[in-house]
């Protein structure tokens, strides 16, 4: 298996400072550190990316992902269209398979992740909102798949994603419109889960966060893989997949420290074993 590092042209630099990462005990924050482009995705963004995303996917000690842009204005305003118009031909379709690889490294991660929607979601910025768990979004933030205005379409998984997520009909409402939507009409529909004030967003997602990750870490992993493998497949053969996952959970020390702490009135001590 290729590293993500070989999966990029060398003419690509690794630059760290485009994407940070930031842990604080089980939770860890990755935010793209380019507001004064509306933290859209370049060459270099996505590479930085996808390799703290493959590192991520290894480190089971880590209980949720924050994802968000830096600054006020932008969740992630999608490709970098001035990088686009300069880029060679013959590297456009590197990109394109690598904004696409990167939204299926976010849903691919075992730990529940959360994009934090502190403003403009447009384009990819949207795909990549829709590859995550969970959307907690400020209440002025803006979300919207508008390729279609540009003459293209979502080519990083918008059109398989959103109507999964919100139902075809309003999927191609959105699509086919190229239209941009507020956090209230997001909410009503159902491509964010929560919507706060600015002020309170980050806050707001960290306590969401942390309520995951005071769950068991083995059992949360196999409840998100039954849901995300299970939708997918006939209900008989998503039963079969809950049944296997709910298989992994029984023999952990995890579940029988929850029993114990039930008996002895206490808040459970989750080892993720």
């Amino acid at each position: 298996m290729t590293s993500v590092q070989e999966q990029f042209p060398a003419s690509v630099p690794d630059q760290p400072e485009l994407v940070t990462l930031e842990r604080e005990g089980d939770l860890v924050t990755l935010r793209i550190e380019r507001p004064e482009v509306l933290n859209c995705l370049s060459f270099p963004t996505l590479r930085r990316f996808r390799t703290l995303l493959a590192d991520l996917a290894q480190d089971l000690t880590v209980r949720c992902v924050l994802i968000t842009g830096a600054g006020d204005k932008a969740f992630c305003a999608g490709a970098d269209l001035k990088e686009r118009k300069t880029m060679p031909v013959e590297l456009v379709p590197e990109f394109v398979r690598n904004i696409r690889a990167l939204m299926d490294d976010v849903e691919a991660l075992p730990q529940p992740t959360i994009a934090v929607v502190n403003g403009f979601a447009f384009g990819g910025g949207t795909e990549l909102m829709l590859a995550c768990d969970l959307r907690v979004a400020a209440e002025d933030a803006r979300f919207g798949l508008t390729e279609v205005t540009l003459a293209i379409i979502p080519g990083a998984g918008g059109t398989q994603r959103l109507p999964r997520l919100v139902g075809k009909s309003r999927a191609k409402d959105l699509i086919l419109t190229g239209r941009r939507l507020d956090a209230r009409e997001a909410l009503e529909i159902g491509l964010v889960n929560r919507v706060h004030p600015a002020a309170e967003l980050h806050g707001a997602a960290r306590a969401l966060a942390e309520q995951i990750a005071g769950n068991g870490p083995v059992a949360v992993r196999a409840a998100k893989r039954a849901v995300d493998q299970g939708t997918e497949a006939p209900l008989e053969q998503g039963l079969e997949i809950e049944a296997s996952c709910y298989a992994e959970v029984l023999p952990t020390q995890d579940r029988l420290e929850a029993l114990a702490a039930f008996a002895e009135k206490r808040k459970p001590r989750y080892e993720g074993r």
